[in-house]
């Protein structure tokens, strides 16, 4: 085991938490589009990306998605589905945290939004399992950027060579690499699983 490893921080979708993205949004178009269509359109969104830094509260949000996206239905059912995108954790990632907790401090840091984060928060218990998480629209950056993981590092009171991260986006991963954290791309409680025992964190 890394002797240097104090806190393991986790990305939320794709690798603890089931994400639906834009599985659920097609049904909702007014002009069909494929899977792949959609996802690079909802990335290069502005309204999903000013949400996703808190500066879109969530009335505007769904306004501008149904505006500019022609969703057949009303800005506040579409909010209303939108919020269910982030399903809940996927099975086992309970237990595996629930392993880990006692030799590490376990962190999360995620691209997220308002209302993932509510559900994250008030429905499916996901933050309260973490000492610190941290979403994107709480502090105005989005990873790749440098400066979300330093406000991660700030809150935890850790060196980056402390950190073990853990992310499903290549990108996020070289980022966390280029501050000093030893980190992995990993999708899913099965490849968390499998890094954490190639790097003698769990038997």
């Amino acid at each position: 085991m890394p002797l240097s490893v104090d806190v393991l921080l986790f990305d939320l979708g794709g690798v603890l938490v089931d994400y639906s993205g834009v599985r659920d949004i097609a049904p909702l178009l007014r002009t069909s589009a494929t899977e792949h269509q959609i996802r690079h359109r909802f990335e290069t969104c502005p309204h999903v990306a000013a949400y996703r830094v808190g500066k879109l509260d969530r009335t505007e949000f769904g306004q501008r998605m149904v505006r500019d996206w022609e969703v057949t239905v009303s800005a506040e059912r579409f909010l209303q589905e939108f919020r269910t995108w982030s399903r809940d954790l996927l099975p086992g990632a309970r237990e595996l945290l629930a392993s880990l907790r006692p030799r590490f401090r376990l962190a999360a840091l995620s691209n997220s939004n308002e209302l993932h984060w509510e559900r994250h928060s008030e429905e499916i218990g996901v933050t309260a399992l973490f000492e610190v998480a941290i979403s994107s629209h709480q502090v105005g950056f989005v990873k790749p950027d440098p400066r979300i993981y330093l406000e991660a590092l700030r809150r935890l009171a850790v060196a980056p060579e402390a950190v073990m991260f853990f992310d499903d986006v290549r990108a996020n991963v070289d980022a966390a690499c280029a501050l000093g954290m030893q980190a992995f791309q990993v999708e899913g409680i099965g490849g968390l699983r499998e890094r954490l025992v190639l790097e003698g964190l769990l038997k």
